[in-house]
């Protein structure tokens, strides 16, 4: 086994790197854009007084980092060559996001909204590999020149890690001649309806409560009579863009559905499986940020004459946690790794529970990364002046979103003990 990174990927990151210093951070220091990253940061990306919406320049100004990422050719690297992307490996992803987020806060990458100078989007691979012939060609061009922009709308109010549960319906209803869907349920969390042309609203069409099978993936335009941001939920980490929404006697035709009738829950595990890894990886580099600036923060520092960095009781946590972050970096590559090796819908029959293992340690990790940061840098730490603050709070919810770290143990042990994956077979001969 080689563990050394291929040589085009090492000078990929450096193509990343010069482009950052050439195009990125002059933008983010015009016109004091970094208050959106210095001690001003969440005051200033939050429009108080639409809800605690994002503030639209807070917006633009990502937009523009977006535009000159995708003139570069960088932000549409993960996306398949059919939809104007480089078909980047799985692999590839996961070493840049690391390399990203370990450069800490920037207009690079900033994770709060899952921004990018790379994107992730994990919608256009599910959109490829589980559209129809005729959905890619109605829909193709639309999420391509981003003129269709969609939501996420699989969690509801009373069933949040048990989407078999939900209680959203769709039942055939016609209407003025037309076949159609008629739609009434509620969601939660839809992040990005401000800004969303489409929501994808996962609705039960058959079967019974608990059931895998019987789930639709439908495609509602937001402004379809009917569809209503009832609130918009304040979080841990401001500005938000989460809201519940209800849909009332909400009608779309036959065809606003991307997958199959009945097979929509197999587009949320694509979802969830292309998002944690990444995740996962974002949260690694995140992780190995606040180590490192721990490190020069306690070799700097001289409180009773000698650098801090000489107490075991400094040491010690760092130690155990630059050792986690080893060992993570080398499960994330490979399960990374497998991914590229297997057909996508592959993925969640044979190494689900490896992708799992990788996320919700990640997130962990960052976030006790962050914890101890700010215990090793003191007041100042603590304040907004670091960016530690922020890093525990936006990743402290990828502990509870695409999954929550109890439902993916749940499924680390549903292989571990066969009866999920590969080792059913150990326990059912």
């Amino acid at each position: 086994m080689d563990f050394e990174l291929p040589e085009e990927l090492v000078a990929y990151l450096a193509e990343l790197d010069a482009f950052i210093e050439a195009e990125i951070k002059p933008l983010e220091r015009e016109n004091d854009n970094i208050r959106f990253f210095d001690h001003r940061r969440e005051y200033e990306r939050t429009d108080w007084e639409k809800g605690g919406l994002p503030k639209k320049e807070w917006e633009d100004l990502l937009a523009e980092a977006r535009k000159r990422a995708d003139k570069a050719g960088h932000l549409r690297f993960a996306w398949p060559k059919a939809l104007g992307g480089k078909d980047g490996s799985q692999l590839w992803l996961a070493v840049i996001r690391e390399h990203l987020a370990a450069k800490g806060l920037g207009l690079h990458n900033d994770l709060q909204n899952e921004h990018s100078i790379v994107s992730n989007n994990p919608f256009v691979v599910m959109f490829k590999e589980f559209a129809t012939p005729e959905q890619y060609a109605r829909d193709s061009a639309a999420l391509l020149d981003h003129s269709m922009i969609t939501a996420f709308g699989l969690t509801e109010p009373n069933h949040g890690s048990d989407a078999t549960h939900m209680e959203t319906r769709a039942v055939p209803h016609e209407r003025d001649g037309k076949p159609g869907w008629l739609i009434n349920g509620e969601k939660m969390w839809t992040t990005g309806m401000h800004v969303a042309t489409h929501a994808m609203v996962f609705a039960r069409t058959s079967g019974e409560d608990g059931d895998a099978a019987g789930i639709t993936t439908f495609v509602v335009p937001v402004n379809t009579p009917g569809v209503k941001v009832e609130e918009y939920l304040w979080t841990f980490n401001m500005p938000t863009d989460h809201p519940r929404v209800s849909l009332t006697n909400v009608w779309v035709p036959q065809d606003a559905y991307w997958g199959e009738i009945g097979k929509g829950l197999g587009l949320g595990q694509s979802f969830v499986h292309t998002n944690r890894i990444r995740q996962a990886a974002s949260s690694l580099g995140a992780a190995v940020y606040c180590i490192e600036e721990s490190v020069r923060y306690a070799r700097e520092r001289k409180p009773f004459g000698k650098p801090l960095a000489e107490n075991q009781a400094i040491q010690w946590p760092l130690i155990e946690l630059a050792t986690q972050a080893e060992m993570l970096r080398l499960l994330i590559r490979e399960t990374a790794w497998r991914m590229d090796r297997m057909p996508h819908k592959q993925i969640e029959r044979e190494i689900s529970d490896k992708v799992s293992m990788c996320n919700y340690w990640a997130n962990r990790l960052c976030c006790e990364a962050a914890d101890r940061a700010m215990q090793v840098h003191g007041g100042i730490g603590y304040s907004r002046h670091k960016p530690f603050e922020h890093i525990y709070r936006h990743h402290r919810r990828y502990r509870i979103t695409e999954g929550a770290e109890e439902i993916q143990m749940r499924k680390v042990g549903a292989y571990l003990f066969g009866y999920l994956g590969p080792r059913r077979k150990l326990f059912n001969s």
